[in-house]
């Protein structure tokens, strides 16, 4: 069912203006909307939402890609059980520390979180320019990996990323097939749109076009300040989703730009705070939902 929730009411008070410091915005973005935000029970009754959280516990592990030994990280929570499974992908600064902990936080939502270090598989160094297309083989090994845990309870994964680790995702559901017996959803965070070894005016101007073909149910987070040939890519795939009937949902957080789900503390803001945990409870619900029909 085509849905779209739309982004930060706040921001239709400025609509057709840009942020400082940010090119003006001159290709047509996704309507917005106070719905997705609003919440009756709060305003009304004072009601908070209380979501569980789970002590978490980690350990290193290792699969194959062919004949690469690719290295990752597993999260799922302490308490004993199988959790709905989730393979997180990084993006361009690869594995570092400040990013672990999204995938921590993530599993201490109730998942069971591979996290591939497919970067360090290859000997590639954190921050690569070009795009090595051997790695979106890494990252689809990983998901069959992870589905073949014992400790997964379900026969699909939800796909969450953030930046470049959101074009390797999406390679992986439309160009190796997943979408259609491994893939139950797709998660991302300012995700690149684009192949990072197309032409300058590619990115830009374009979104990859495997996202016409991406058929699951998709959830993207961005911020207002993002960079303008960055949110171009990503609000134009939107929409060409939208105009397809598909269900995506884009959110865009006020006062935030890239990194705002790992700003390290030196760095960090209020809004990255707010922005983070709302963008990650939102997550959770979607991806609760939409694995739930793949339980097993």
């Amino acid at each position: 069912m085509r849905s779209l929730f739309f982004a930060v009411g706040l921001l239709a008070l400025f609509a057709g203006q840009s942020a400082f410091g940010q090119q003006h915005i001159d290709y047509p973005t996704v309507p917005i909307n106070k719905a997705w935000w609003w919440d009756d029970a709060w305003w009304k009754d004072g009601v908070l939402d209380r979501p569980d959280s789970f002590e978490v516990i980690e350990k290193n592990v290792s699969y194959m890609s062919g004949d690469i030994e690719v290295p990752a990280i597993l999260y799922r929570p302490k308490r004993p059980g199988a959790y709905p499974a989730v393979l997180f992908q990084h993006g361009r600064a690869g594995l570092i520390d400040w990013v672990r902990g999204h995938p921590r936080r993530l599993a201490a939502r109730g998942f069971t979180v591979l996290a591939p270090d497919v970067f360090s598989g290859r000997f590639i160094d954190s921050r690569p320019i070009e795009h090595d297309y051997a790695l979106e083989d890494d990252v689809n090994a990983g998901l069959s990996y992870l589905l073949g845990l014992p400790d997964v309870a379900s026969t699909r994964a939800c796909l969450y990323s953030h930046t470049r680790g959101g074009y390797y995702t999406l390679k992986v559901a439309v160009t190796k097939g997943r979408q259609t017996d491994a893939a139950a959803c797709y998660v991302s965070y300012y995700p690149h749109m684009q192949d990072p070894n197309a032409p300058e005016a590619m990115q830009v101007y374009r979104y990859a076009r495997e996202l016409d073909d991406l058929i699951i149910p998709a959830m993207i987070f961005i911020g207002e300040n993002d960079q303008y040939q960055r949110r171009r890519s990503m609000e134009t795939g939107v929409n060409a989703m939208l105009a397809k009937g598909r269900d995506v949902q884009l959110f865009v957080y006020p006062g935030v730009g890239r990194g705002f789900d790992f700003r390290p503390e030196a760095v960090r803001t209020f809004a990255d705070d707010l922005a983070s945990k709302d963008s990650i409870h939102r997550a959770e619900l979607f991806m609760r939902k939409n694995l739930k029909p793949f339980s097993k």
